[in-house]
């Protein structure tokens, strides 16, 4: 069988063109020059539609965390720059992504720990598990962390963590866009000259200068493609996921589903990542849909299971679990009495600012409807 093979398709408008002695030598003629004949590849670059290299997967927290703990006897952060468990998708395992071109990874540090401060063109964020007295200086501006707080580290920003040495061993979930920029041939990485970053500013100051909802302050600028408010704190969140779910039937494809945003411009909090969460009513089972871009969840409340191209994936407290783009997905909250909530990562800002974002129902009588 030829190499060739696969770029045959007996499809109106697609390439078919049988392999001959004359065209295979055309091809390897074509080789030297280092260059090649579209409709060879063509079925195979220009698909009918996105068929994601990414495998739903569940990261199950209960089994990973024993594992992240031993790698504090094992490394220091000095030594392994940042002492981290990568998730490897079995998709994506030549670019070490958890889902797309999301990077994710569970980090660990014991009080007292600081990891260097550096910055990269990468942007990131950091979402709490467990321990207390974790703390991220972001350009100078120091924000405490507590469990299910995330906060952002953008692209270009100085920036270090750490743990209070009166506080316990934390745990927190990254989430970067290094496969995505890599992929742009446009990473850099730099440690900062004093390894160590200057607090210049009241600690928090970014969340009480832009975290209070419907309150802009006065006489304040900011230009910047990322969101000021480095620190997104889980209670405030929670809390106006049940103000909006007393008063909203909520979408029927995610629940009660709120995005955080940019208090500046109400977009997505950094230029190539978007986060959210939602909130699942007891009992709650989503509709199907599926849309163009990748999730990588984070179960910051409950218990449930979710409908993935068709398999089911059961996912408790602290999980971590992604649906690749363009992957039919449903969620389902597990519990009768007490409500799931689910962060979500994505890649969706990227997706809507290229024009790329395309959605689909799957309605009951087994046909698609579009959404957008």
């Amino acid at each position: 069988m030829s190499k060739h093979d696969n770029h045959r398709e007996d499809v109106v408008g697609r390439a078919n063109v049988e392999d001959t002695p004359e065209l295979l030598a055309y091809y390897s003629e074509l080789e030297r020059f280092k260059a090649g004949a579209l409709w060879t590849v063509a079925n195979k670059i220009e698909p009918w539609q996105p068929k994601s290299q990414s495998e739903p997967v569940v990261w199950r927290y209960r089994e990973l965390r024993e594992h992240v703990l031993r790698s504090v006897q094992l490394v220091t952060p000095e030594k392994a720059g940042r002492r981290v468990i990568y998730l490897n998708n079995p998709g994506r395992t030549d670019v070490a992504a958890a889902v797309g071109w999301i990077y994710g990874g569970l980090q660990v540090m014991n009080p007292g720990e600081v990891a260097s401060a550096h910055r990269h063109s990468a942007s990131a964020i950091r979402f709490i598990i467990e321990g207390t007295g974790a703390y991220t200086v972001v350009d100078g501006h120091k924000m405490t962390l507590g469990a299910n707080d995330f906060v952002l580290t953008p692209n270009g920003t100085w920036h270090e963590h750490g743990v209070e040495a009166s506080g316990s061993p934390c745990i927190w979930q990254d989430g970067l866009d290094i496969p995505f920029v890599n992929a742009m041939e446009a990473n850099f990485y730099e440690v900062h000259p004093d390894l160590r970053q200057a607090v210049g500013y009241q600690v928090d100051d970014m969340t009480k200068t832009w975290g209070n909802p419907g309150l802009r302050p006065m006489g304040e600028q900011w230009t910047k493609g990322y969101s000021p408010m480095f620190k997104y704190e889980w209670a405030p969140t929670y809390e106006s996921l049940l103000k909006y779910a007393a008063c909203t039937e909520g979408s029927p494809f995610d629940g009660v589903l709120m995005e955080y945003v940019n208090p500046v411009t109400n977009g997505p909090v950094m230029q190539t990542l978007g986060a959210s969460m939602q909130m699942l009513r007891p009992g709650e089972h989503a509709r199907a849909h599926r849309h163009t871009g990748s999730g990588l969840y984070h179960v910051a409340k409950g218990e449930g299971y979710s409908i993935i191209d068709g398999k089911r994936y059961d996912w408790r407290e602290h999980d971590i679990f992604c649906v690749p783009s363009w992957s039919w997905h449903e969620h389902v909250n597990g519990s009768d009495r007490d409500d799931a909530c689910l962060f979500c990562l994505s890649d969706l800002p990227v997706m809507r600012a290229l024009g790329l974002y395309r959605e689909q129902a799957f309605v009951d009588n087994g046909g698609i409807q579009p959404l957008v």
